[in-house]
């Protein structure tokens, strides 16, 4: 039989895990993630570099998906009408980082400011199944609107 102290329990726990989260993450923003522009391309800050693997939050925008059950995004510094996700680390636009979601998602209007907190994930890297390649993620993300 159930308990329901557990169950209610449980529910708490769920609810309160992504503020705790949250508080416990650093606050991370678009213009701390590269070192200024160079012969050498985007080269990531030591702030960036000391947070990865860490819990970071981040306040930006929710690019619109490329599919409705997508179950990622990308975060962006402006709110944009289209997905800005480019093909090669090459083109890599500096103000993006891709969101990849810890639960289902529902989408928040492109235009409402959110704040994600995830664990940051540094480096090129290809998704499998988009084929897109990026350079920043936030993994196993959740997010609010503000």
């Amino acid at each position: 039989m159930i308990d329901r102290r557990q169950v209610v329990l449980g529910m708490l726990l769920g609810f309160l895990a992504p503020r705790a989260r949250a508080a416990e993450a650093a606050l991370l923003k678009f213009t701390e993630l590269y070192e200024p522009a160079g012969a050498a391309g985007l080269v990531t800050t030591p702030k960036t570099n000391g947070l990865a693997g860490r819990p970071v939050v981040m306040k930006g925008f929710m690019a619109p998906p490329l599919k409705p059950d997508a179950d990622f995004f990308v975060l962006t510094r402006e709110p944009m009408s289209v997905c800005p996700f480019c093909d090669s680390a090459a083109n890599w636009p500096a103000d993006i980082v891709v969101v990849h979601l810890a639960g289902p998602n529902d989408y928040a209007d492109n235009a409402v400011p959110i704040a994600v907190t995830g664990t940051l994930d540094l480096g090129p890297k290809m998704d499998p199944k988009t084929g897109f390649v990026s350079l920043i993620r936030l993994e196993r993300a959740t997010y609010e609107r503000l």
